[in-house]
């Protein structure tokens, strides 16, 4: 007999019941009004002595950004107002163990204000004033912080956990008769071995039946326990598709800790999306240098997404490697206004958004940073592998067929 136990211990925010993704998708739905609206993302870690230091940061960077409204002006009233809600919920809202901090508010909008309290860390502290939230920063602790699964198994005992976000969503437990080591001889042994092999044989399978009945959209899974007896047992019972989402393996006892296990599975799994991030550059490069279903650069990429081809965008996770001419990614942005409203101001950091944006919103793309992004700055730093190509009278005024376009000219310098 077995027993099975499965529990969601997700933790959700007081402000918000809003997972990251959720929360992204709320924010790409706000529609722009005449007020400062403020994004704030903020490094929420504690330092050597337990204490966190972002408060002095937000209070400066309101301070300073404030003074910028006229002072009997609808924005500054605004601005106040929010200024008040954000230091007062900085003050007494924060949850002890969270690592990370997004706020987004703006009272002339019928008093925006959501927040975000997350297990993950922000990179840095970071505080923007716009028509609009900066979803940038949240989009890429998204993708770096993705769903992935761990299977902790020792031969009577497992327990499979649902990693995101840096934090357990789910949690099932699984066990089986636990075999008592015996010493007898000859033929009796021998069905002895059989019959506890057969127990082992037995969990193994019930382990990868529950893995393959865990709802989650998980594309990777780490098996962690004896690798010499326990993972090849597991490997044995999955179907190929299941094994091809294997990512690695950690040799672990099934006692290990929750938060141990959760910080060796994301050592595994950020190396292998160093890895992966290097083929899919590569992949990119190679169907942009073909002319088959890639392009490069911020026009064109826009140009691509504001169509609805992207299958995948591949940008850098620093938005200083973005490079353009703004003339022509002003150029996009005119010829598509009628689908979507770009930015007011255009720099590396509100070029980055929008190229999320209609990412999600317009292509329904999945969005890869690319952490070291040296082979992408040869083509501007971003650039999306398509679902298909379309003709230049199809796509808008952006693509006048004059000369060549702004993909071919990156071409020879990929």
């Amino acid at each position: 007999m077995s027993t099975a136990t499965q529990t969601d211990s997700r933790q959700l925010d007081k402000s918000s019941d809003a997972s990251p993704e959720q929360l992204l998708d709320q924010l790409l739905l706000f529609e722009p009004v005449p007020a400062p609206f403020i994004s704030i993302y903020l490094d929420a870690r504690t330092n050597e002595t337990g204490q966190r230091t972002f408060l002095p940061f937000v209070r400066k960077q309101l301070t300073e950004k404030g003074r910028t409204y006229a002072a009997d002006s609808v924005e500054r009233a605004s601005f106040e107002e929010d200024f008040v809600r954000i230091v007062r919920y900085l003050e007494d809202e924060i949850e002890p163990s969270l690592q990370g901090l997004a706020i987004f508010a703006c009272s002339a909008a019928k008093d925006y204000f959501q927040a975000g309290q997350f297990r993950a860390p922000f990179a840095r502290n970071q505080l923007f004033v716009l028509e609009r939230p900066q979803v940038y920063p949240l989009a890429r602790l998204i993708e770096r912080y993705r769903h992935y699964a761990v299977v902790l198994a020792d031969t009577n005992r497992a327990q499979i956990f649902v990693f995101s976000a840096g934090e357990t969503i789910q949690k099932d437990e699984i066990e089986n008769v636990k075999t008592k080591h015996a010493k007898v001889g000859g033929w009796s042994q021998a069905r002895y071995q059989r019959h506890e092999e057969n127990y082992h044989l037995h969990h193994a399978k019930e382990v990868v039946e529950h893995l393959e009945r865990i709802d989650e959209q998980i594309d990777h899974i780490i098996l962690a326990g004896d690798e010499d007896v326990v993972i090849p047992l597991l490997r044995e019972q999955m179907s190929k598709d299941l094994s091809d989402k294997v990512i690695d393996t950690l040799s672990l006892n099934i006692d290990t800790p929750e938060h141990e296990l959760l910080q060796e599975s994301l050592k595994a799994f950020h190396a292998n999306d160093s890895l992966t991030d290097m083929q899919k550059v590569e992949k990119f490069l190679g169907e942009f240098r073909g002319d088959n279903l890639a392009v490069a650069g911020v026009p064109d990429t826009l140009a691509a997404l504001s169509n609805g081809q992207v299958e995948e965008l591949v940008i850098a996770s620093s938005t200083q490697r973005l490079k353009y001419d703004e003339a022509e990614v002003k150029k996009v942005l005119e010829a598509y206004q009628a689908i979507a409203e770009g930015p007011e101001v255009l720099n590396e950091k509100s070029i980055a958004d929008e190229l999320v944006r209609r990412a999600r919103q317009l292509s329904a793309a999945r969005v890869t940073f690319i952490e070291d992004a040296t082979r992408l700055e040869h083509v501007g730093g971003v650039g999306a592998l398509l679902r298909y190509r379309i003709s230049d009278e199809s796509a808008a005024p952006y693509s006048s067929g004059d000369g060549p376009s702004r993909s071919e000219a990156l071409v020879q310098n990929a």
